[in-house]
């Protein structure tokens, strides 16, 4: 691509000097039906063409905002500075929207939230609308989407994971093949018994999940500490499943000593995070950087140079694993 702009190097292959990040928000969607309109925030570089999108998908937790558009500063501010454009929506099961118990697909909006996800695959002209110093910049055949718990319970349905709708039995497959890349944050396993009492019997939609067709290049992102006890008896395991029980390209990061909060990706200084960590948040950031700069540009070195400087260091935050393919993303 002639156009194409790329982030300079660094000799161990990581990203160099960070570029300056425009962030729009709220660009508003508007969506018949939804109880309210579809915000999203667009972050960017403000210089490059051809950028690739990462769509971001919010978790749940006891903050007001960070599950919103206005979350996850340390990711989406890392991932634009080094040329991507980030997209967060605001989806239904955010406390910021404070919407009636009663609303149909309360609390967790699980099918809502991809749908939100291909609203904003199906809106990218009214973004650069929105967005005017973004348009004609944006490179809609390289499109990734990446979440952190619920979010990444949301980004697995996109990549290929299915459940069965526990309101009528069918079983539902919300693959998107624009969607070429994934990386899921501290994500949700498989069901059945893995899952607490409690979330199988008021989160039935977690009890069918079900990996086996997520073929999709995916990185999964695990903390050996996530042990998310409210959730799972299966322990810190079962956020490795999406990487165990999936077939196809898959690479896996356990990050040792890494709680539910990754060190703290969520948001900057975030009281909820039981793990902070600045350095385990700042390798979070390099390595999915790396990971989807090589799923987005196949042949680029930056996921083997990153996954090498990790095999070398001789204290390192994690290990990399991968199956499907001996290198690359």
């Amino acid at each position: 691509m002639s156009t194409s702009t790329y982030t300079p190097m660094s000799p161990a292959g990581l990203p160099g000097p960070s570029a300056p990040v425009l962030s729009v928000s709220p660009v508003v969607l508007p969506v018949p039906g939804r109880p309210v309109d579809l915000e999203v925030r667009v972050s960017a570089p403000v210089t490059g063409n051809d950028l690739p999108v990462v769509l971001l998908s919010h978790g749940q937790g006891f903050s007001n905002h960070l599950s919103s558009l206005n979350g996850y500063a340390p990711l989406v501010n890392f991932w634009a500075a080094h040329g991507f454009v980030v997209v967060q929506p605001t989806h239904l099961s955010s406390r910021t929207l404070d919407l009636d118990p009663g609303t149909p697909g309360a609390p967790m909006f699980w099918r809502s939230r991809v749908e939100d996800m291909k609203r904003v695959l199906d809106g990218f002209d009214a973004i650069e609308a929105a967005v005017p110093p973004l348009a004609g910049r944006l490179d809609r055949s390289r499109v990734a989407v990446a979440g952190h718990s619920m979010g990444g319970h949301t980004a697995s349905l996109l990549l290929g994971a299915r459940l069965t709708d526990p309101d009528d039995g069918t079983e539902v497959d919300l693959a998107d093949p624009r969607i070429t890349a994934g990386v899921l944050l501290a994500a949700p396993g498989r069901g059945g018994d893995a899952l607490t009492g409690f979330v199988a019997e008021n989160y039935p939609f977690f009890s069918t999940a079900d990996f086996s067709a997520m073929t999709t290049p995916t990185l999964v992102v695990a903390g050996d500490r996530d042990t998310s006890a409210h959730l799972t008896v299966a322990g810190a395991d079962w956020h490795v499943d999406p990487y165990t029980l999936s077939p196809g390209r898959k690479s896996l990061l356990t990050l040792f000593g890494a709680e539910h909060g990754l060190g703290g990706i969520s948001g900057y200084d975030v009281a909820e995070t039981t793990d902070e960590n600045p350095g385990r948040v700042s390798a979070v950031q390099r390595l999915t950087w790396a990971y989807l700069r090589t799923a987005f540009h196949p042949g680029d070195s930056a996921w083997q140079a990153a996954r090498e400087a990790l095999e070398a260091d001789p204290a390192p935050v994690g290990r990399i694993e991968s199956k499907g393919a001996e290198t690359g993303a």
